[in-house]
């Protein structure tokens, strides 16, 4: 299990609750914006809690994110949060 102080997960659940906002902004249910993205329902409502698996913080694909942002029509700096301070690249 991961430290709950670890910044990568306080990054996966603020990219979460920018998932949920746009998507509840839009009228959307978790089934469409999945089903459109190309994802499982299931694996779209993780990433909304911003984890991959319990105590894990997401880490989606590329493909996925870009998918994301083109169903909720966001630009990606809006869906992705600043990255973390302090964190070294490739880390």
């Amino acid at each position: 299990m991961t430290d709950v102080s670890d910044p990568w997960n306080e990054y996966a659940r603020d990219f979460g609750a920018r998932l949920r906002n746009a998507r509840a902004e839009r009228g959307l249910s978790q089934e469409h914006v999945a089903h459109a993205a190309g994802l499982a329902t299931f694996t779209y409502r993780k990433l909304e809690r911003g984890e991959s698996n319990p105590g894990t913080p997401a880490n989606p694909r590329l493909h996925t994110i870009v998918c994301l942002a083109e169903v909720l029509d966001l630009s990606l700096s809006d869906l992705l949060p600043q990255p973390p301070d302090g964190i070294a690249p490739g880390r």
